[in-house]
């Protein structure tokens, strides 16, 4: 069948790891120290859709590289480092089972993935892995989700791809795959339409596949 659902591809912030604390806190204290700015946890939460880098110009910031190694050096010192949301050991391992392929594609560079996905040990699952040093353009544009599809050897049609943003609809759609909105990770669902509306990681493995 031509819509036939035979890969899934995960973004990671917001949908399979809880990294909010981690990355917003250490950025208004980058913030604070560099720009003289205080900026609300709240109103630093619009930039979660987009990559490092990219969010430091966003913000004004003007020496990229040697504030965004600040950061990170930040983020891996905060006391409280990435959490697996609940279910998501069952879901990779069900999806799996089932000859679903698996794939990860993510904003995130690789020296964070590695710190931050690789112990939870789902990696043996992962059929293809897209990070930021991957493409030139990053969500919202299609590049990495149709780099993703490459990779598993799928149609993007036979693709879902799982995201909390509305930097993450936009590309799906842009990618002519199919979009679920990973709402326990969303900042705000208002505005975002979506193929699949997921109350709970295990809401994946209820889809027809």
């Amino acid at each position: 069948m031509k819509n036939e659902i035979k890969g899934i591809l995960f973004d990671l912030d917001g949908t399979v790891l809880n990294t909010q604390k981690m990355n917003i806190i250490p950025l208004q204290k980058l913030v604070l120290e560099e720009l003289g700015k205080s900026i609300s946890y709240e109103n630093l939460l619009e930039y979660s859709a987009y990559p490092g880098k990219k969010t430091l110009e966003l913000l004004g910031f003007k020496n990229i590289e040697t504030s965004y190694d600040k950061w990170v050096k930040y983020v891996n010192e905060f006391e409280e480092g990435a959490i697996l949301y609940k279910g998501f050991d069952t879901v990779f391992r069900k999806l799996y089972e089932k000859q679903i392929k698996i794939g990860i594609v993510s904003s995130k560079t690789r020296k964070q993935y590695e710190i931050d996905f690789i112990p939870t040990n789902l990696e043996k699952y992962i059929q293809c892995l897209v990070l930021a040093e991957d493409t030139i353009n990053h969500k919202p544009n299609p590049e990495p989700l149709l780099l993703g599809a490459k990779l598993l050897n799928l149609n993007p049609e036979n693709i879902i791809y799982i995201g909390d943003t509305f930097a993450d609809e936009i590309a799906c759609k842009k990618a002519n795959m199919k979009f679920a909105l990973a709402s326990w990770g969303a900042i705000q669902t208002i505005n975002i339409t979506c193929d699949f509306f997921l109350k709970l990681p295990e809401d994946i493995l209820k889809i027809e596949m």
